[in-house]
């Protein structure tokens, strides 16, 4: 791939107002792409819009990916600003972590809905685009609790194990329409994710805040993206693990 055909890469981010998302926008931006990003509430895509640079080459959306019907809308306007696509990275997750018995059917359902539906209709939507340009790549972003369960994450567990094998089934699908999907799976990263309820009221708690320095950036997710994205047309990165280096040592 030339530098020119490289720099004129169009690519959508799902939850791309913060965290892993924002980081992939805005390394895609340094790039010389052009970026599309969508978040479920307008403040926050304003505010990532805003930081985002150069604004020339960046567009945002409010969009629940766990909703069709935001999902074509989202994907055809994109379409219809940038006039083509050429990458998916499926970013937008959720997590509540909980017993089976204190985890709640809503929470249930809105993990599967927004990490493994929300990733079917996203790429569901955008295949006839990508056969129509000869070809796209497809990065999901899942999580290393796709092979490794632990307590307390039965239904994050679950939609990141779907996740696996939607993966690797799509790939076998869609190799020969000159569709790549890859599959990025890190462990713990320092972004401002996931919420964990009490055992005895069940009441939602935001998880900690604030910079952990033995965990994943996620500028570091954001070089591993483009990495597998360099790659040529003949090679496909299906899967990487990414673990922290150093993590506290269990007693």
């Amino acid at each position: 791939m030339s530098q020119k055909e490289w720099k004129e890469k169009i690519a959508i981010v799902t939850g791309g107002t913060r965290g892993i998302g924002r980081a992939i926008a805005a390394r895609f931006l340094a790039e010389g792409f052009r970026v599309a990003i969508c978040g479920t509430r307008q403040k926050s895509v304003d505010e990532a819009l805003a930081s985002l640079s150069p604004r020339a080459r960046i567009f945002g959306l409010v969009a629940d990916v766990s909703k069709p019907e935001d999902v074509r809308r989202f994907i055809a306007a994109v379409h219809h600003e940038f006039g083509g696509i050429d990458i998916l990275v499926n970013n937008a997750g959720v997590g509540t972590f909980d017993s089976v018995a204190q985890l709640t059917p809503e929470s249930w359902e809105r993990m599967i809905a927004l990490n493994l539906s929300g990733i079917y209709y996203c790429c569901h939507e955008i295949m006839p685009i990508f056969r129509q340009g000869g070809g796209g790549d497809v990065v999901n972003i899942g999580s290393l609790a796709g092979v490794n369960a632990f307590a307390g994450g039965a239904g994050y567990n679950a939609s990141k194990f779907g996740l696996v094998g939607f993966s690797e089934a799509m790939m076998l699908d869609h190799r020969y329409d000159g569709v790549r999907v890859s599959l990025i799976m890190p462990g713990s990263v320092d972004t401002e994710f996931g919420i964990r309820n009490s055992g005895s009221g069940g009441n939602a708690v935001s998880a900690p805040s604030g910079p952990v320095d033995w965990k994943i950036a996620p500028e570091d997710i954001a070089d591993i993206v483009v990495c597998v994205l360099k790659m040529p047309a003949r090679t496909t990165i299906s899967r990487v693990e990414l673990r922290p280096s150093n993590p506290p040592r269990r007693t």
